[in-house]
């Protein structure tokens, strides 16, 4: 994939990345690099659901969000991305300590980008994919969120 991140524009994206709702989740940025992030979570009683598994909002959340920080390596810093769409197929039951969610962009676009998600359930270690979502996401000039009123 062309272009490159700033070290600055890495980690604001890295910090920015676990405000509001994801700061619940507790989710964090590990590694941003151009059309790639990577973020993870250590699992709490919270994050499961009624059998013990990882709810699987967790892992569509994380899929999606991390996705739009990878779309957000991609765009200028006066651009806004917001989900269009996402489809994910949840392979097998997590139950670990821990989740990463890797997304890279697979197409580029001015207004319109393609990235995938994988969620990988973290036992002893050991990483199992648990989850594959395609995500496709919109860049918005900022001036364009702007209430009109």
């Amino acid at each position: 994939m062309k272009g490159k991140i700033s070290e600055e524009r890495a980690l604001f994206l890295k910090k920015d990345y676990s405000r509001g709702f994801i700061h619940y989740c507790q989710f964090t940025a590990e590694v941003v690099e151009h059309g790639f992030f990577q973020s993870g979570v250590t699992i709490q009683e919270h994050h499961r659901q009624q059998d013990g598994f990882i709810h699987a909002g967790v892992m569509a959340t994380m899929a999606d969000h991390t996705a739009g920080y990878a779309a957000f390596t991609t765009v200028p810093e006066d651009f806004q991305i917001l989900t269009i769409e996402f489809k994910i197929n949840f392979l097998k039951p997590a139950h670990g300590e821990g989740l990463v969610c890797r997304s890279k962009i697979i197409r580029g676009g001015k207004q319109i980008i393609l990235a995938e998600s994988e969620v990988f359930d973290i036992q002893k270690k050991t990483e199992a994919m648990s989850a594959k979502a395609m995500v496709t996401l919109m860049a918005v000039h900022k001036d364009n969120l702007k209430s009109k009123g």
